[in-house]
């Protein structure tokens, strides 16, 4: 032990990432939690038998989790056992337009040529640019603090930044290698996580195919919360504390440091303080005036990823022509993309994804049931009501039984919505945002908010409103990165 207290606001997955490297690092360290169980928007709640996933449904990048645990001398498996999907998903063009896309290589480039000549060539190459890429990208430059300009000025990496395509969109990327639409928007589909139109995503970003196409996409049993479950019991192995209920109300500033963090019912002594809580939140609402790095003008010039309307569905039989994870595409993306980032406003016919777990692992539903996940993609800070939420369930369950060509609602057991109001309400989160910041290039690395106070010495904060980004993988990294950074900024051996 160094002796050295750090009190992290928060436990999502960016949280729980830096407490445990930091409790492994012989800090004592203390988890503060809003809410009634850790998570974040990784939290899950079950009711008749079903249980829930609140938010992450996508396992992607299995290497970086795995990376993660065997800097403790563990693994996934110890924790949570994972199934890689086959169909990794489907994706649902219109009525008997449902293509599966297969996770096996060879089926795939089937599945290409099928639509276009030649296209199973163009897709070797262009998976061999992304490998690139995501070698780089999730193996090099996201681990980077990006508190620097210094941090980047190595030949060999200017020279990777060159080869990877951050100046191009991905857009453009795309359309040198495929003509048909339904491949397309196969690719583009994986850029709809980042919360930015593919037209304005660096091509970088391809590297999320090589994610999706070559990794995998997999399902840990029991439910995405079974990573939350398993991160929470590595962090108390490595001696953390974790209090729940407890929202910060104040951060308690002296001489430009934090000292102490003060809740509804304590208060906690820090020498370090990590905010894992929205970074907008934590400077405007917990800081006081004169300790903010941002102004409110910042944070309103942000460009923000989607916020989400989601349904949580128990439905009493199961259903036919659904897998795990599902696509509707049966309506023009553009009108849906500009209403989320360019004229801000309810969609007049969205797409939106279904995920039914209860396809891959019955454990989540009661025997012949059906657990569905159902997400709309919207813009953030919308008004948000009941009537608005009961309009876009039938809009979209209208079409989800059309296309399956089964009935549904009358089937429905649970149900619950969530939307702005709720993100903003158990997350602060700004302007009743899912996903973070959009990934745009004007929002990269060193211009993104940045992970230390520039106004409190011993401040940090972490997730995805920070670097390197939104998403499971990301968050996990940022987490380790302000642990890496506290630890060689207060000599830990």
């Amino acid at each position: 032990m160094n002796g050295k207290k750090v009190v992290v606001i928060g436990s999502g997955f960016a949280s729980l990432a830096a407490a445990t490297s930091l409790a492994a690092s012989g800090f004592t360290v203390e988890v503060l939690e809003k809410n009634n169980s850790p998570g974040g928007r990784a939290r899950s709640f079950s009711e008749n038998g079903f249980t829930f996933d609140m938010g992450p449904s996508w396992y992607w990048m299995p290497d970086v989790f795995e990376h993660y645990f065997k800097k403790f001398g563990k693994s996934t498996a110890d924790y949570y056992q994972l199934t890689r999907l086959d169909p990794s998903y489907t994706i649902i063009f219109g009525q008997d337009d449902f293509m599966p896309v297969p996770a096996q290589m060879g089926q795939l480039n089937s599945l290409f040529e099928s639509l276009e000549t030649g296209s199973s060539q163009a897709l070797h190459k262009f998976l061999a640019q992304a490998a690139y890429k995501y070698e780089v990208g999730i193996n090099n430059l996201v681990y980077k603090p990006s508190r620097s300009v210094t941090e980047f000025l190595n030949l060999k990496l200017l020279v990777d930044v060159l080869r990877l395509d951050v100046f191009q969109s991905i857009h453009v990327h795309l359309r040198k290698y495929f003509r048909h639409e339904k491949l397309l928007k196969l690719l583009e589909f994986p850029i709809l996580f980042l919360g930015a139109l593919p037209e304005n995503t660096p091509a970088l970003y391809s590297l999320m195919n090589y994610a999706d196409i070559s990794l995998g996409t997999w399902y840990p049993k029991g439910g995405m919360y079974q990573i939350v479950a398993g991160m929470v019991e590595l962090a108390k192995e490595q001696g953390v504390i974790f209090h729940f209920n407890q929202e910060v109300k104040q951060i308690q500033v002296q001489d430009n440091e934090a000292k102490q963090v003060i809740t509804a019912t304590s208060s906690f002594m820090a020498d370090v303080v990590v905010a894992g809580a929205d970074y907008h939140h934590v400077e405007q609402n917990i800081l006081a005036p004169e300790y903010r790095t941002y102004s409110q003008a910042y944070w309103d010039k942000r460009v923000m990823a989607p916020s989400s309307l989601i349904f949580y569905l128990g439905v009493n039989k199961r259903l036919n022509r659904l897998t795990h994870h599902n696509l509707f595409f049966d309506e023009d993306f553009t009108p849906h993309a500009r209403e989320i980032y360019e004229t801000p406003q309810w969609p007049a016919k969205p797409l939106f994804y279904v995920s039914a777990p209860s396809q891959t692992d019955t454990s989540v539903a009661p025997e012949g049931c059906e657990n569905l996940f159902i997400l709309i993609p919207v813009a953030p800070d919308l008004e948000d009501t009941e009537a608005i939420r009961e309009h876009y369930y039938h809009l979209v369950m209208d079409r989800l039984e059309k296309l399956t060509k089964q009935t549904i609602r009358d089937a429905v057991v649970v149900k619950r919505s969530y939307a702005h109001a709720d993100f903003i309400r158990d997350y602060h989160a700004f302007k009743g945002n899912a996903y973070g910041l959009a990934n745009t290039l004007m929002q990269t690395a060193l211009l993104k908010p940045g992970l230390k106070s520039k106004k409190v010495k011993n401040l940090y904060f972490t997730g995805q409103l920070t670097v390197p980004g939104p998403g499971m993988p990301p968050s996990l990294i940022s987490g380790q990165v302000v642990a890496e950074e506290i630890r060689k900024e207060y000599s830990v051996k």
